[in-house]
């Protein structure tokens, strides 16, 4: 019954075929599970860092399989930074509280948004040639990186907007815009199904989380009653 249990949630255990793909037990379950991260994400609701821990956990399973080498090695970080952001969301100093004593939204300076988009780019190169020679490297334990620069992009801005969500920054939205477009162009060329579709309802949530977050951060900063 164990064997069985393990096997079914295997990556390799097909849930479905669509169009000739084949739709893994852990690709249908991130989908859902993302989802629903996102959703209570945008409406800044706390449950969302609970939700994401056990979406880290599907994702490196999903990518190991499709050889996404930076996007796996990206969910370890990924989780130390959703608990990080779990606990400044709960925890704020008393000058950044908002009603319900839980941290208010801000957002980032020009300079700071420069600084960001320079590091970012700087991260992304070194990273993604870093990825490019990890078959050379150690080809008994990885196979050839696929997309690697594309790849290294997405991981350093999923860090980048996480970081930023983390805090709280309104700004993490347009990262989380730049992260969905990558990843929609990366999942449709390594031949994912659900998670391009995921992708796309990424970037509707993020309007709306962009103009959620904003309301809030007019009453909270602002004083806009």
């Amino acid at each position: 019954m164990m064997e069985e249990l393990v096997s079914f949630f295997s990556v390799d255990h097909v849930l479905l075929r669509v169009d000739g793909r084949e739709v893994s037990v852990p690709e249908a379950l991130a989908t859902l599970f993302g989802l629903t991260c996102v959703f209570l994400a945008m409406r800044a609701r706390v449950l969302n860092f609970w939700v994401g821990y056990l979406y880290n956990v599907l994702l490196f399973a999903l990518f190991l399989q499709k050889g996404l080498y930076s996007s796996m090695l990206v969910q370890p970080v990924s989780l130390a930074i959703n608990a990080f952001g779990h606990y400044r969301w709960t925890h704020p100093h008393k000058e950044e509280e908002n009603r319900k004593h839980q941290l208010k939204i801000t957002v980032l300076t020009v300079p700071q948004r420069a600084n960001i988009l320079l590091i970012l780019v700087a991260l992304t190169v070194a990273w993604g040639f870093v990825m490019s020679q990890l078959g050379t490297w150690m080809p008994w334990v990885f196979r050839p990186a696929q997309l690697p620069y594309i790849d290294a992009l997405v991981m350093m801005s999923i860090l980048t907007a996480q970081l930023l969500a983390a805090q709280k920054k309104l700004d993490t939205w347009g990262v989380w815009t730049i992260v969905n477009i990558t990843n929609i162009t990366l999942y449709l060329l390594r031949g994912l199904v659900f998670m391009p579709f995921v992708s796309a309802a990424y970037m509707i949530m993020a309007v709306f989380g962009f103009k959620i977050w904003y309301e809030k951060y007019k009453k909270e900063t602002l004083g806009d009653e």
